[in-house]
């Protein structure tokens, strides 16, 4: 059976360490960057089941990353993953095209993977 393909793009490191091994735990395939930048290099060269976004980020914004992503007509569904909250950063996120907003500290890892499983599978 096919894995399901997640890039996970995430500056705080102990956090992408241990989502990534929870996603991984429950059968995801995950890449991961630590920055827009690297998260715009590796869509260009794969492909992803989905988009895991966080939106403060070194060089390149998430809101940067989404409104690139919508450019390059990338179908795959953006979840933002941020400790941003406020109506008016969801507004812009869903206008930008996510897919779903999620805020770090109202969630724990396993309601984060279940939300990913319930839009990916």
């Amino acid at each position: 059976m096919k894995k399901n393909k997640i890039l996970f793009v995430e500056d705080e490191k102990d956090l992408r360490d241990t989502l990534q091994e929870a996603l991984e735990a429950n059968k995801f395939e995950v890449e991961s960057a630590a920055n827009g930048e690297k998260a715009l290099a590796l869509l260009e060269k794969n492909k992803y089941d989905l988009i895991l976004l966080d939106i403060i980020l070194p060089k390149k914004n998430g809101f940067e990353v989404l409104k690139e992503i919508k450019d390059l007509n990338k179908n795959t569904p953006v979840v933002l993953l941020t400790n941003l909250s406020g109506p008016n950063n969801v507004q812009k996120a869903l206008d930008f095209g996510a897919r779903n907003y999620l805020v770090k500290s109202e969630y724990r890892l396993d309601e984060i993977v279940e939300r990913v499983k319930e839009i990916i599978e």
